[in-house]
């Protein structure tokens, strides 16, 4: 009978975190963007939905290399947080920027295909009653568009939970420290008497995951239930 070791619980518990920080960090902005890709009027607009979807064309591998030239020792961004005390390579914090990058589109599309199937009178006829923009955004179009949310979120977390290309990079595969399930999957397959405890790791992953479609599911049938 083979049992999980300490270091495969970290990972799992690790990745739990990371997945769970970087969505509900990643929520109000990618609610932001949708809502502006969906009722923005500007210039620069086509630009903002291009930006958004690019992690999704992009190998996570690239998004992980380019993270690093701007959060490493030598990075703009790097240089300025080194300066402050603050390191986030190789740490389970670049772990989390790294997966809210790549799970970044997946959240907004989800809710904003919720906001689109709003119906524009119900949002005109709030702000013909008075309420300001920011009232009609909370009172009518952050209400209708929870089942998009918690899309978005149950996709980003999953991928999250999945995600390897871009944190490798960015986190390195420290055991204890940034390693998750992947990348203890990864270590496994690469020795020759690991498999089975990289297939165990795999169920693991699995039934994470089907308790997370099965939390969304729920919840969208209570929302339904609501309306």
């Amino acid at each position: 009978m083979f049992t999980l070791t300490p270091s495969d619980y970290n990972a799992i518990l690790l990745s739990i975190k990371v997945a769970v920080t970087a969505t509900v960090l990643a929520l109000p902005f990618g609610f932001a963007v949708a809502w502006l890709i969906t009722y923005g009027r500007f210039r620069g607009k086509l630009v903002l939905e291009v930006m958004t979807n690019l992690p999704l064309t992009l190998p996570p591998v690239v998004i992980g290399y380019l993270l690093l030239l701007l959060l490493g020792s030598n990075g703009l961004l790097g240089q300025l947080l080194d300066s402050i005390g603050i390191r986030l390579i190789f740490t389970w914090r670049a772990a989390v920027i790294a997966t809210a990058v790549v799970g970044f589109p997946l959240m907004v599309r989800s809710i904003r295909l919720a906001m689109e199937s709003i119906d524009p009178d119900l949002v005109h006829a709030a702000r013909t009653l008075g309420a300001s923009r920011l009232n009609a955004i909370l009172t009518v179009i952050l209400p209708l568009s929870l089942r998009g949310i918690i899309a978005g979120s149950s996709l980003m977390f999953a991928r999250g939970l999945g995600e390897f290309g871009a944190t490798i990079i960015v986190a390195g595969n420290i055991p204890g420290v940034t390693q998750t399930i992947p990348m203890a999957i990864f270590e496994y397959a690469s020795s020759p008497s690991g498999d089975t405890m990289a297939l165990m790791l795999c169920v693991v992953s699995i039934a994470i995951s089907i308790v997370v479609l099965l939390l969304h599911e729920y919840l969208c049938k209570r929302i339904m239930r609501a309306d």
